[in-house]
């Protein structure tokens, strides 16, 4: 049996992260029969008897490349190595070919609950309404598709008017090593954290907003602390020109390593305002190291969340009610409960895709 892999879109992040996992499960599947063929874009991945990798780095130079190589170079190549089945990790589907397919849908920016215009930001405009309607017309046409939550499986289910049967969840693989749970010390409950990239729906103006009305309130000592540099774009840097300006109490540290992340999730509060997550991963990693979380009230926080003592949630743009949640751990009306260790979130034994894609 011949299996092609289609993922030229994964260079970094959580896709590649999603790459890397499932070429280790299949180099560990037992049957060696099967011939793996990856097709990618940049990573490097190392070939084996039955796993052969095909790079086309040139399809980044732009979204003419990478069109000419959805619907011109990618069915050759399914005719090419006479594939049998096809796994495709990109969110669409492989065009113009007569071979079931298994899709693997991670953009959620389609399926979100809040909406963008093309003023607010052309890029997730494109996404929710263009790239939308081809993820939709491809989950359709897919014989299995994989996601990551239930709530994504069931907007999907609803928007798309699609079999549920159809949609396995998947979650994503965490292996982390707790070396120091959350400890309420005062200096823990003063501090806030947000370790996210520099996307607009990370919606860091809303903690800088928040941060403004604190300081106008007279509120004590604080600190908030973003994983960015200030230069990545311009709306950042307009973030970190307030901050300087205004004498705001917010650091800039730039990117972390995962250890100094998982330091951090034990010494102060995690605030979590995106609005919009396939999986919001720092959740889950901040609710295992028993970290008070302030998330945004929306489907997938409340998935991770939901049952959690030390979990709040506000509106992700309102200002003030995120202000007042601060002002309940500066003040003390807000108190940390002792979190019941064996109560923690249930781990089930995954299905893993090479068996849903077999």
């Amino acid at each position: 049996m011949n299996i092609m892999v289609f993922d030229v879109p994964a260079e970094h992040g959580g896709a590649l992260s999603i790459l890397n996992e499932f070429y280790a499960e299949v180099a560990h599947h037992d049957d060696k029969d099967i011939n793996w063929i990856f097709v990618l874009g940049k990573p490097s991945l190392e070939s084996q008897p039955n796993i052969e990798v095909l790079n086309f780095p040139w399809i980044k130079k732009s979204w003419w490349h990478r069109l000419y190589f959805d619907y011109v170079i990618a069915p050759k190549l399914v005719k090419k190595y006479e594939v049998d089945r096809i796994f495709s990790l990109q969110n669409v589907t492989v065009p113009f070919v007569g071979v079931d397919q298994t899709l693997y849908v991670h953009q959620s920016l389609p399926f979100a609950e809040h909406r963008f215009n093309l003023r607010e930001s052309r890029i997730s405009w494109i996404y929710q309404n263009i790239i939308g309607k081809l993820i939709l017309r491809s989950i359709r046409k897919a014989k299995k598709v994989v996601v990551q939550t239930q709530w994504l499986k069931e907007v999907i289910a609803t928007k798309g008017n699609i079999s549920r049967e159809k949609i396995e969840i998947v979650p994503p693989k965490i292996e982390l090593e707790i070396k120091s749970k959350f400890v309420p010390t005062k200096n823990a409950l003063t501090t806030f954290f947000y370790p996210a990239g520099a996307t607009m729906y990370k919606n860091h103006e809303v903690i800088v907003e928040a941060c403004r009305i604190l300081v106008r309130k007279g509120a004590g000592d604080f600190l908030v602390i973003f994983t960015l540099t200030g230069d990545e774009n311009k709306n950042t840097a307009e973030l970190l020109s307030i901050v300087r300006q205004e004498g705001l109490p917010v650091e800039f540290t730039g990117t972390m390593s995962r250890e100094d992340v998982f330091d951090f999730y034990s010494k102060s509060v995690l605030l979590f305002p995106s609005y919009i997550e396939t999986f919001g991963l720092p959740m889950l990693e901040a609710r295992l190291h028993e970290t008070v979380v302030v998330a945004s009230d929306c489907s997938f926080s409340h998935e991770i969340l939901d049952g959690y003592e030390n979990a709040y949630f506000f509106n992700p743009f309102d200002a003030e009610q995120l202000a007042d949640y601060m002002m309940g751990f500066l003040s003390g009306r807000i108190e940390y409960i002792k979190v019941d260790s064996d109560a923690m979130v249930e781990t089930a034994e995954n299905l893993r895709l090479v068996d849903i894609i077999l």
